[in-house]
């Protein structure tokens, strides 16, 4: 199993940022997708999330009218679309397999590291 995140990197505020996650070794349309983030010193957040199908979608407040959780399931990936980013978006940036069974596991990836900074 492999969730490869790339797109991540340093970035004026006001700027944008779109990260990828490529999944392979189970049923990615199978599974709910998230991202996360942890900054220094912080707790890991939920930023985004999106059901199997893509139908339905949700945010933190802190992103809301900001980032954008997508997916393709032909490709095998999810994408989070980052826009008027601030400097406290910098973290590193996770992407998560929510199983559809609680008998199934979860899956991480290895995290992106987004720095918002002049």
């Amino acid at each position: 199993v492999q969730l490869v995140e790339s797109g991540g990197g340093l970035v004026q505020p006001g700027g944008s940022l779109r990260l990828s996650c490529a999944v392979s070794g189970f049923t990615f349309r199978r599974y709910g997708m998230s991202w996360y983030r942890q900054a220094p010193g912080k707790e890991r957040e939920l930023v985004a999330g999106i059901t199997s199908g893509g139908g339905t979608t949700n945010y933190a407040d802190s992103v809301k009218g900001r980032f954008t959780i997508s997916r393709d399931n032909g490709k095998n990936t999810v994408y989070l679309q980052m826009n008027s980013l601030k400097p406290e978006d910098t973290a590193v940036y996770y992407c998560h397999a929510d199983p559809p069974s609680r008998l199934m596991r979860d899956y991480w990836g290895q995290g992106t590291q987004v720095t918002v900074s002049s």
